[in-house]
Formats: C-alpha cells, structure tokens, sequence
C-alpha cells in the first residue's frame, strides 16, 4: 500500500489538462514518423518501441532520483496490463499516420465503453439500461467517425477502434492493480514490460531512423512518461468522477495539433462524431459515480 496524496481538484484539474496535451503530442509525433516528412516512414511496431524505450529510461532516471519505495509486484496482472497497452498503443499509432488526429482521438474515447461491456465477464458487473444506453450513444459517435460510405469509409479508422476495444479491456486490469501497488511502480513496471515486448515485436521491422526520428522518437518516449506521471497523480488528488471529464481535453489539443502541423480543419461529421461519443462517456461517467455514491450509503448503514 502507499501513502495517499493530499487532495486538491484544482491541483488535480491542472495535472490531467497538463497531461491531455503530452498525450495529445505523442499522437501528432507518432503521425509525424508513420510519415515521410522526416525520412522514410516507420512502422508503427517501430514507433511503438521507441515509446516504450525512452520512456523506460526516462521513468529510470526518475526513480534513481526519487528512490521509491517498491512493493512485492502483482506480475500477472501487470503482464496482461502491459500487453493490452502495447496492443492498444501500437494499433492508435498506426491509426494516426492515416487519419486525423481528432477523428482517431475521439474514437479511442470508447475505451471506457468497452471496459463496461468487458467488466461483465471479468469482474461479475451488472450494467443496467442507462450504462447500455450511454455505450449505445457512444458507439453510435464512433459509427458516425467511421463514416461507413463507399466513398468517405477509411479502413484505418478500424485501427483506432481495435486500439479501444484492447484500451478497454488494459482499463479491468488498471482496476484490478488500483491500490495494490504504488502509481510510479505501476508505470515503472509497465514501461519496462511493455520495452521487452516491443523489442521481440520489432525485430522484423526495425530499420536505422535518421538523426531528426531518433529525435522524434526521444521526445515521444519522454512526452508519454510525462503524460502518464502528470495523470496518475491526478488521479491520486481527486475522484476518478471528477478527474475524467478533463481527460477529453485531449481531443481538443489533437485538433489544435492537426491545424497547426498540417493544417487539418476538423470537418462537421468529426464534430458531430466526437460530441457523440463524448455526451455517452459522460452518461456512463455520471451513472457510475451515481452508482458509486449509493454504494458508499449502502456500506455506510452497514
């Protein structure tokens, strides 16, 4: 167990929005590599790997710095964690070199979604009409993004479909490890497993990056590990119920990224698409901090 941080929503608001726009740049890096804009574009197991190597060491040389203390690791539940994580990153990165950074943004939003459908079998959870309702909005945004027509349908926006149904299905694991285990520990371990994996993936792929990737690929490692302290301590100030709606600032520096980099206009579908699947997240977000709430009253007369 660790010790619990003090709890402060303002503090807790700034981390997350700080985090959003990390998450965000690692999306527009990953798109800049799977490019040719700075040599010869690189696959996204690649890419993947440079995210998890530069982020290892960095988290490394943090954890020289701060000495943490570490606890006994639950290995299994870090290991299907990890290998979720890596799918879910690899498959967003590789949706991201063919679409907008807003569309591929707004559709991994329905991890949450997939979580809800998955907690079913796994954790034993009911999901009553108003959770089904909201994944029922939330999949019709992401239907809408997919622009299912002949003539507007791209194939790589199923990329960024699978990359949440896996992100989904990360989060039961997340919430299997919440509170067994300190949140730089968690990274710490992450980080590393998902390193070892990527490198055993990447030996068919690899190729020699130019001197401007491997700078690209640095700042991708070192912007996720920065992301992902700035949410993990977020989420240590404040309720989940609080913290998640900021999450969604992502998608507004993903179109900010799109417009200033490649001056990419989100068009009227991408909005209608994102508002959709957004107003069911936070149906589903509501509900759960409702069901939460009865819970506490419940144990609380007990």
């Amino acid at each position: 167990m660790y010790l619990a941080k003090a709890q402060s929503n303002t503090t807790a608001a700034t981390l997350i929005t700080t985090a959003t726009a990390f998450i965000a740049a690692t999306m527009l890096i990953a798109k800049a590599l799977g490019s040719d804009s700075f040599g010869p574009p690189l696959h996204a197991l690649q890419i993947s790997h440079g995210r998890f190597l530069f982020a290892f060491i960095g988290l490394s040389m943090a954890a020289t710095l701060l000495r943490p203390q570490f606890a006994r690791p639950h290995w299994g539940l870090h290991l299907a964690r990890t290998s979720c994580g890596w799918a879910g990153v690899t498959l967003m990165f590789a949706s991201v070199a063919y679409i907008p950074l807003a569309d591929a943004t707004a559709i991994t939003f329905l991890n949450p979604v997939f979580a809800m459908i998955l907690a079913i079998p796994l954790l034993g959870e009911n999901v009553g009409r108003i959770r089904w309702s909201a994944a029922a909005l939330a999949f019709a945004g992401a239907l809408i993004l997919l622009r299912p027509t002949p003539a507007s349908f791209d194939p790589a926006a199923l990329l960024a479909l699978a990359a949440a149904a896996i992100m989904g299905l990360e989060l039961i694991f997340i919430k299997k490890l919440a509170g067994r285990e300190n949140p730089f520990q968690i990274l710490l371990f992450n980080n590393g497993l998902g390193l070892c994996i990527a490198s055993i993936a990447v030996l068919a792929f690899w190729q020699p990056p130019t001197a401007a990737q491997w700078g690209l690929l640095i700042t991708l490692g070192l912007c996720m590990a920065t992301a992902q302290s700035f949410f993990v301590n977020a989420m240590a100030r404040a309720e989940a119920s609080f913290v998640a709606p900021f999450s969604y600032g992502t998608l507004i520096f993903a179109a900010l990224y799109d417009v200033l980099f490649y001056n990419v206009i989100p068009d009227s579908v991408t909005y209608l698409g994102a508002a959709t699947i957004i107003a069911g997240a936070v149906v589903l977000l509501l509900r759960e901090a409702q069901l939460k709430r009865q819970a506490a009253k419940v144990a609380a007369k007990q």
